[in-house]
């Protein structure tokens, strides 16, 4: 199968699983902050794919081999799976939210949720087309060089900063002030993973120290 075929693949896997995940756990099809988050995020999604296979279909390639069982190291597939989990929670607790009425989040912060999900995904393609070094995995290409442009002069991590974007606001596009459990549930892996590819880099990729020094925050400009 070619690439754009298994892109294509994988994002109607992925819409798939999202949707039973969000409408199993609401018990109902009566959800329409979920249908229009779900249409806002493969929009999106589908864009950026649709981006990269024109520009750069090898990132692509690297970008379609993740997950738990692509990691090398036994810390980070620790670190994906409750990554994932995190992640579906973020889809489930919402819906248990709705099924059972825990909270009640205005009309505006839905459509804010979908906005930042919507942005997140835009500042992440940015981000690609900055970088053609974005492994899904932690590890260093041969020809791999520090990249120091764009978003990568202000934080060190813009991929993470950016994707945390579209995770804070998915949970409120779906109606749940509950739903943000589970993006605190994913940040200290999140954290630990991107300290852990830090130490990485600055072992393995020659001028990755220098850039440290150069570019002091990993994620937040000002913070950290």
């Amino acid at each position: 199968m070619t690439l754009s075929g298994r892109a294509g693949l994988s994002l109607v896997a992925l819409a798939l699983v999202m949707a039973l995940l969000v409408f199993a756990s609401a018990g109902t099809l009566h959800y329409w902050q979920a249908w229009l988050y779900l249409a806002v995020f493969f929009a999106a999604a589908t864009f950026v794919t649709r981006d990269l296979m024109r520009r750069d279909p090898a990132l692509l390639e690297r970008r379609m081999h993740g997950g738990p069982t692509a990691e090398k190291e036994p810390a980070q597939r620790i670190i994906m799976v409750f990554a994932s989990l995190g992640f579906i929670s973020l889809l489930v607790v919402p819906g248990l939210d709705h099924r059972f009425g825990w909270s009640s989040v205005p009309l505006l912060v839905v459509a804010a949720g979908d906005v930042l999900t919507a942005v997140g995904f835009l500042l992440v393609s940015r981000v690609y087309r900055e970088n053609p070094f974005l492994f899904a995995t932690i590890e260093v290409a041969k020809d791999q060089r520090v990249i120091t442009t764009g978003p990568y002069a202000v934080v060190r991590h813009p991929m993470y900063a950016f994707s945390s974007v579209y995770l804070f606001g998915t949970p409120l596009a779906l109606g749940s002030w509950w739903g943000l459990l589970g993006l605190a549930l994913m940040l200290p892996f999140l954290i630990w993973r991107l300290l852990d590819e830090e130490d990485l880099l600055a072992r393995r990729l020659t001028g990755y120290r220098e850039y440290q020094q150069r570019v002091r925050h990993r994620l937040v400009p000002g913070i950290w």
